[in-house]
């Protein structure tokens, strides 16, 4: 019995060895065959002063060089539908990734405050100078890995569509749940009025809702929470058409 319990032990003990010896070796020859200059898609190659411009109206990314002042890059891009328009103003590249899928070979998440909105690849390159997104910005997959390996996180991204700044989709009628630029302007000109105190989000909450009634009591407004014409001139928002 006992010459059974130590023949098992040395099995044991055998068979730990080989296992630890094994890891070692494919250990040293993984790392051998490691090609360390593009082992890594989060790598970025570029240490100029780089930021991104995209026209939404005009379907185009530009990669800038503000130091030089120059366009370094242009790449024609597919952006949001119409009940999915892609955000604008200007924010930063807070996540790189390689999701794949409908995401094509890259993502670049960006830190739009009031949704999930990145630039990445697609499946769909006929999509491509479109507007056939969710609102994210989509590249064909060459192009995206090329831009990809230029920026870094917190590369700015300003994302404009004519003239008319935050308000270049229309001037909606705001209510309580709406998002986007148009909002995040209507909380600046509460905030700069001392009306209100959140963060400048881009999400009408509760927060918006209580500076805009007393906002509204304060200048004899009709109290409503509905934003329109008369609110948007009374913020100092002026409306052209």
């Amino acid at each position: 019995m006992f010459k059974k319990v130590k023949l098992v032990l040395l099995s044991f003990v055998l068979v730990v060895i080989v296992v630890a010896l094994g890891n070692a070796i494919h250990t040293n020859l993984t790392i051998r065959g490691i090609d360390y200059d593009n082992k890594d898609v989060y790598k970025s190659h570029d240490d100029r002063n780089l930021a991104i411009l995209i026209e939404v109206d005009k379907k185009l990314l530009y990669l800038i060089d503000l130091d030089a002042n120059e366009i370094v890059k242009q790449y024609v891009v597919a952006t949001g539908k119409v009940d999915t328009p892609t955000p604008l103003g200007t924010f930063r590249i807070v996540e790189k990734a390689a999701w794949g899928g409908g995401f094509g070979s890259r993502w670049m998440g960006l830190n739009v405050p009031w949704g999930k909105y990145g630039i990445h690849g697609t499946n769909k390159p006929g999509s491509i100078g479109y507007n056939a997104s969710h609102g994210c910005i989509r590249m064909r997959n060459s192009d995206v890995e090329e831009l990809y390996s230029l920026v870094k996180y917190d590369t700015t991204v300003t994302l404009v569509k004519g003239d008319f700044g935050p308000f270049a989709y229309g001037f909606r009628v705001l209510k309580p749940g709406d998002r986007g630029a148009d909002v995040q302007e209507v909380q600046k000109r509460l905030k700069q009025s001392g009306y209100y105190e959140g963060s400048i989000d881009g999400v009408y909450g509760d927060g918006t809702k209580y500076a805009l009634l007393k906002f509204l009591k304060d200048n004899n407004i009709s109290i409503t929470d509905r934003i329109g014409p008369e609110i948007y001139k009374k913020l100092g928002i002026i409306l052209m058409d």
